[in-house]
């Protein structure tokens, strides 16, 4: 019987805000009208979620470092959310390293990935992709935008900097995702949420595993299995655990990552029902397969350095 992972975790995303700064305008639009967006009532979250909300939402799951995910900050306002975080008591472990929100097609992208990259905590850029039809559900404001010159030409700053970026799109946006990571072989992409499968009609779940199956050939393209429950309100283990399977069958454990999205994620389970969801399923692996999973893919992603405690102790032994 494979032993249970009870190792150290690295969340490799999640959220931290402070409403009162009144920089995240999908919040701000939520709390004034009351609106249900892209997957229901924001309500619940629609409050501070600092560094001890979220150690306490984790207390029970042992992690040991997490990866902060740019929330959402207005564009207005670059590069200040960085500098929030810097500002933070972070010697915890969360939000050891941060994915910053730069414009890839901006007129200042340029500077803005320059000024970034600059601070030692920086490690990616995320700039949503994700389009659809129907405004409520978009998150990016116009599609294509993987194919627009002047994007591709941030995305290219961005690795020349030693930046990951972070791949968020829907599934019908794949088969473009996977012309972008091949024409460039040198950026570290990371699909995020599992490819987000949010159409959950045969036909939608069918063009979500073909397109999966399509990136997960790509050397240079990592997955972070998150927030499935955004996509399967009504979730089950055993309604996750195909789509977690998949996840793996494509990438494989050393190219895939399990993570929070919390708050988010809380909108329909608590942190530990998320990690049960990932250990129960995970359970049928090798504990090295685990181990990198839950801590060594995201150490390495992310460069958090953290010392892998199952490496210190094969080296007593050798």
């Amino acid at each position: 019987m494979t032993e249970l992972y009870d190792g150290p975790v690295i969340d490799p995303h999640h959220h931290l805000w402070d409403l009162s700064l009144q920089r995240h305008p999908w919040l701000q639009k939520a709390q004034a009208s009351g609106e249900e967006m892209v997957f229901g009532s924001l309500a619940p979250i629609l409050r501070d979620y600092g560094i001890d909300d979220y150690r306490a939402d984790a207390a029970r799951q042992n992690v040991v470092a997490t990866v902060h995910v740019e929330a959402g900050w207005s564009v207005a306002y670059p590069l200040e959310e960085s500098r929030w975080l810097d500002g933070l008591d972070r010697s915890s472990g969360v939000a050891r390293r941060y994915i910053a929100r730069v414009p890839l097609d901006g007129s200042d992208a340029m500077r803005l990935l320059e000024a970034e990259a600059e601070n030692p905590n920086v490690v990616g850029i995320r700039d949503i992709l994700s389009w659809h039809p129907d405004a409520a559900k978009s998150f990016a404001l116009r599609p294509n935008r993987m194919g627009d010159p002047a994007w591709r030409a941030g995305l290219a700053h961005a690795t020349r900097l030693g930046l990951v970026f972070d791949l968020m799109l829907y599934p019908w946006q794949m088969s473009e995702a996977l012309e972008l990571v091949r024409a460039f072989p040198e950026t570290l992409f990371v699909l995020n949420h599992g490819g987000s499968p949010a159409d959950r009609t045969e036909d939608g779940m069918a063009l979500w595993r073909r397109g999966l199956r399509a990136l997960g050939s790509e050397p240079n393209l990592r997955l972070k299995i998150s927030d499935l429950v955004a996509y399967d309100n009504k979730w089950t283990l055993e309604s996750l655990r195909p789509v977690i399977e998949h996840c793996l069958d494509c990438f494989g454990p050393a190219r895939a990552m399990f993570a929070s999205d919390f708050p988010v994620a809380g909108l329909h389970a608590s942190f530990d029902e998320v990690y049960q969801v990932f250990r129960a399923v995970a359970s049928r692996l090798s504990y090295d397969e685990q181990r990198a999973l839950f801590f060594a893919t995201a150490n390495d992603t992310y460069r958090l350095g953290i010392a892998d405690p199952a490496e210190i102790r094969r080296g007593c032994h050798v």
